[in-house]
């Protein structure tokens, strides 16, 4: 294992996560899948393990001091996430892991396409 390589990952998707509000599923799951071998399943599985600690605590408190945070809605999506997520990774392991990948990709290609096209 090249931890060095880990924590580079995870300081460019924290960069990207601080710029831009992602990370796990724009940076980390490719980078996973393509540079260190894990299956979908497993790349899924370890960004949502990422997760677990407040890992956006510091950037959002950045947020928030600059008045860009609105808590009410953070704190109810927060709720629907954490349901949503258990729901979620019951579902996904009756797919197989090439269809995991095809389904991400069909995903990251509608969102990308979505935010080209909007004014």
């Amino acid at each position: 294992m090249n931890y060095a390589l880990y924590i580079i990952l995870g300081l460019v998707a924290g960069i990207f996560g601080g710029m831009f509000g992602i990370g796990g599923g724009t940076i980390l799951i490719p980078a996973m899948v393509f540079l260190f071998g894990l299956t979908q399943h497993q790349a899924q599985g370890t960004t949502l393990a990422i997760l677990v600690p407040p890992i956006g605590l510091l950037a959002a408190w950045r947020y928030w001091q600059s008045g860009n945070v609105k808590l009410s809605m953070a704190g109810f999506i927060c709720i629907g996430f954490f349901i949503g997520g258990l729901l979620g990774a019951n579902i996904i392991h009756h797919v197989s892991d090439p269809m995991l990948k095809k389904l991400f990709g069909v995903y990251l290609l509608f969102i990308s396409i979505r935010m080209i096209l909007t004014k």
